[in-house]
């Protein structure tokens, strides 16, 4: 599997067997290594995997690599500030399942057990990996839990992100509350087996609601978001096996909430109504009112979400967490990649040292890819 520095990667859909024999050879070799096993354990455990990809055209990994391997991924991921925790990702292998019930039912408990009462747990639920000649199974989610989008002719309810996908499950048969927080339902296809879906239990979510401590009103505005952040259309490539259902998550950077969801205008847009409750001069930018306000709403969320007893992290204490991470790699002897452009955080960058530095954006198996149009 080829990489490409600028952090392009193009997946293939069907990969030679020569060319997942030579993935699986750089595999196993990184991950033995770190799991100190011998070198003849190596060799032997790569004899094997040569003579399942000469019988079926792929090969299985075990559970000891699946868990490496998924932890790796984490470790190579480019664009992630939160890799400092990359070992402590917990892992379940759910690849036996089959039926779409017991699917969903993992994912809910994927849901539960990483939110974990507010002491968000980095969590990974693997299912069936895609084969030669079978139609892979998809979670049609961006994310496991996510706030539905409408156009009406008053203008959009909800998250205008959620607009197409929510248009897809109320074809489907779902249908929501036309309130700005819906939690859209689950929905799994098996192949190319008609979507099927599923609505996540109310009990199931963790949602905070916003306060700010010296902007009494915003409890009145109602805004509010769910706890834990569990992308699910992400592809997770281990030795060349792709892994096309693979939900994961951490917990959020509050900037992600604060400065993006909540504050770009291309989603909830709240900023406007932040300086309306801070009183701003909203006239002329040189008020500096959206730079005001962006720091207050993402204190609101910091805020908020400490009282709630929910996992966060502020983006400066991100950044050192970061740097702690690249000096552990150092002392691993393992080369740090990065994507600068997503590690430095929307808000203050220049504040962090990420902002000064210069990353190999290079790509580097295991890996999460974006889903291509059509996977």
């Amino acid at each position: 599997m080829s990489a490409h520095s600028k952090g392009e990667y193009h997946v293939k859909d069907n990969i030679h067997p020569s060319e997942l024999m030579k993935s699986a050879e750089q595999f196993i070799g990184l991950c033995y290594a770190e799991l100190n096993r011998t070198q003849e354990e190596a060799e032997s455990r790569l004899m094997d995997i040569r003579s399942q990809i000469e019988l079926t055209g792929t090969y299985e990994h075990t559970s000891e690599e699946l868990t490496h391997g998924a932890k790796m991924a984490w470790r190579n991921s480019n664009r992630c500030i939160g890799r400092l925790f990359w070992d402590r990702l917990k892992v379940t292998d759910a690849r036996h399942l089959s039926k779409t019930s017991d699917i969903f039912s993992e994912l809910i408990r994927h849901i539960e057990n990483a939110t974990n009462g507010g002491k968000i747990v980095p969590t990974i639920t693997i299912f069936r990996p895609s084969r030669p000649g079978e139609p892979p199974l998809t979670i049609k989610n961006h994310q496991l839990i996510r706030y539905a989008g409408y156009e009406t002719p008053d203008g959009t309810v909800g998250d205008p992100a959620s607009i197409s996908f929510t248009k897809e499950c109320m074809e489907l048969g779902w249908q929501g509350d036309l309130t700005h927080h819906d939690v859209l339902p689950l929905v799994v296809q098996q192949g190319n087996e008609p979507p099927e879906w599923l609505s996540i239990p109310h009990s199931s979510v963790l949602e905070v609601s916003l306060e700010h401590p010296e902007l009494p009103d915003l409890i009145d505005q109602g805004l509010k978001w769910y706890g834990v952040p569990i992308i699910s259309d992400m592809l997770l490539e281990i030795g060349g096996i792709m892994y096309t259902a693979a939900p994961f998550n951490g917990w959020y950077m509050g900037t992600e909430i604060g400065a993006r969801n909540l504050a770009d205008k291309e989603r909830y847009n709240k900023l406007p109504l932040i300086a309306e409750l801070m009183g701003q001069d909203t006239s002329s930018e040189s008020t500096l009112w959206r730079d005001r306000a962006l720091v207050e709403l993402n204190y609101a969320v910091l805020y908020s979400f400490k009282k709630a007893g929910v996992s966060i992290v502020d983006h400066h204490t991100a950044a050192t967490q970061f740097g702690l991470f690249e000096r552990r790699e150092e002392q691993a002897k393992r080369e740090l990649t990065g994507d600068w452009s997503w590690l430095i955080p929307p808000v203050s960058p220049a504040t962090t040292h990420i902002f000064h530095k210069s990353y190999n954006n290079e790509i580097r198996s295991p890996y999460f890819h974006y889903r291509n149009k059509g996977q």
